[in-house]
């Protein structure tokens, strides 16, 4: 269960005074936004090519989160998110924006790909099932405002505002469309990531900011406020801090809590693990919404006042496959072949069928991804291979733009299980097919069972990004196969933190399968 490292203090009114650590989710939720209906908190999160989007989580807290659904199950707008003439690899559905508003949920987000349109989204119960309303222009980093008097309006891009229809359908033709700031001498850079609060009726953009040209210069989050929602605007550093020996801290939300209290959720590059949310005090000085501790810090360690996490399923975990729905733990890569993949046929058991001839990992249909956890976690399934054809491919990753693999290799009659690295590399152009795979056997064993047990363990602490690989054929006594793999977080690739990846595919001939018994997840806290 994905929740934070916390240690209880004092238990009062249902709540406890807790110490969590930062970052508060310890895995790959970037781009976050965040609203509140009462004591309950929403976010939407970016996880771009994968299939079910843009994950919905609650919390009580700010601090224990879970997942409870999705905003959609599939984009359908080319081939690509099928794998076939391309790939949407880093594309899909981007930074998105979750808003409350009369009643309703709505989700806006946009993918940084054809046909250039977003998708507006709403629900009246967000863990339930949301309608699309309309497919307006793209807004890059759009941040959805409904503002006092019934106006709506998209803040964008770089300083951009844009208002749309009262009913959400489309811009409102004769409507605000204007550019509210320009950059200043100080801001030549990274300005992006929309997320807008009013506050005491002043209007609040926060956006992420980053200038690689200036030595020494931290990526930071910037406000832009206003009396009016078009200005003029003013400019103020809100947090720029040097967190934990990762470097600078920036883009995210600001939310207040029931109570009145405000808080930061803002994420952090934290290298193969991915961009994960950090949770700190926000505090209103002089109208400005300033970020991080006393000092202006990112705090390492925090006391807040939550609820108990015991029933809190978290964002990832252990999987039995013992349900007829699919976990809301598990994302596909890509949208799935729904007629390849089973939990009832053998009941207690997913099952992977093969569905499509190809030559690698990254082109490989169904293949069924969570998210790895730090600072340090490890994942076993058991796999019954007996059903694989000659020339399938079946196994387990630690995925991501560079890859390490344990495959089982059906060939002929036998099979072999191999310990391999994969790296992608991507034709340039529209369309991000691939043009290669740099595969390196590392080692491999012969196989005579029809059960093996692969686990995959990996290390985040003090920038290790390692993954290392085991297998067992009793569960029981594990070797090691191969060599260490150091993960890598490549924006030019996949765009996202390292996932724990199930795979099947066929290079020869269709009709073979695997079964999945289960997937056991356990987390260490250690920073050694």
């Amino acid at each position: 269960m994905a929740v934070a490292c916390a240690q209880l203090v004092a238990q009062q009114d249902g709540k406890r005074q807790e110490v969590f650590r930062n970052p508060v989710i310890y895995a790959d939720v970037p781009d976050m936004s965040v609203t509140r209906v009462g004591s309950d908190y929403y976010m939407v999160s970016t996880t771009m090519h994968l299939m079910p989007g843009a994950p919905v989580m609650h919390s009580k807290d700010l601090v224990h989160w879970e997942t409870i659904g999705y905003v959609f199950d599939k984009l359908t707008d080319h081939s690509r998110y099928d794998l076939i003439d391309g790939t949407v690899y880093g594309k899909g559905q981007w930074a998105s924006s979750i808003r409350y508003h009369n009643g309703r949920f709505y989700v806006w987000f946009s993918p940084n790909d054809d046909p250039r349109k977003g998708f507006i989204y709403t629900a009246t119960d967000p863990a339930g099932k949301w309608e699309l309303v309309s497919r307006p222009p793209h807004f890059h980093d759009g941040s959805l405002f409904f503002d006092d008097d019934g106006r709506v309006y998209m803040f964008y891009g770089t300083g951009e505002l844009r208002e749309l229809k009262s009913d959400l359908s489309d811009v409102k033709p004769d409507g605000v469309n204007m550019k509210i700031f320009e950059r200043d001498a100080d801001e030549q850079g990274l300005l992006e990531g929309s997320q807008v609060v009013k506050h005491d009726g002043k209007y609040y953009l926060l956006m992420i900011s980053m200038d690689w040209s200036i030595p020494g210069r931290l990526r930071r989050e910037v406000c832009y406020r206003a009396d009016h929602i078009t200005g003029p605007y003013e400019k103020k550093v809100i947090l720029e801090n040097d967190f934990d020996g990762y470097g600078g801290v920036g883009q995210g939300a600001i939310i207040d809590s029931e109570e009145g209290d405000w808080y930061g959720l803002i994420f952090q590059d934290r290298g193969a693990i991915g961009r994960v949310p950090t949770l700190m005090p926000c505090r209103w000085i002089d109208g400005w919404p300033m970020l991080g501790d006393e000092n202006g810090h990112v705090p390492l360690t925090m006391q807040k006042m939550t609820y108990p996490s015991e029933n809190v399923k978290g964002i990832l975990g252990s999987d039995e496959f013992d349900n007829e729905k699919l976990s809301l733990y598990w994302q596909w890569n890509h949208n799935p072949i729904d007629d390849r993949w089973t939990l009832t046929e053998r009941p207690g058991f997913l099952r992977l069928k093969t569905s499509r001839l190809v030559d690698n990992l990254y082109l490989a249909p169904n293949t069924i991804t969570q998210r790895m956890e730090g600072p340090k976690c490890e994942a076993t399934i058991s796999m019954d291979v007996s059903k694989m054809k000659d020339g399938d491919v079946a196994g387990f990753s630690a995925f991501n733009g560079h890859s390490g693999l344990l495959s089982v290799i059906k060939e002929g009659k036998k099979k072999r299980l191999v310990m391999s690295t994969n790296v992608v590399n991507f034709s340039e152009g529209p369309g991000k097919k691939i043009e290669g795979i740099d595969v390196e056997e590392k080692a491999e064993v012969a196989l005579n069972k029809e059960v093996v047990y692969l686990r995959i363990v990996a290390d985040f602490t003090s920038h290790k990004d390692t993954a290392s690989f085991y297998y067992s054929l009793d569960n029981a006594n594990w070797k090691k196969l191969g060599t260490d793999v150091k993960m890598r977080f490549d924006y030019t690739r996949l765009f996202m933190g390292s996932k724990f990846a199930i795979y099947n595919y066929a290079t020869k001939s269709l009709g073979g399968s695997v079964d999945i018994d289960f997937f056991h997840f356990t987390k260490s806290n250690s920073q050694d």
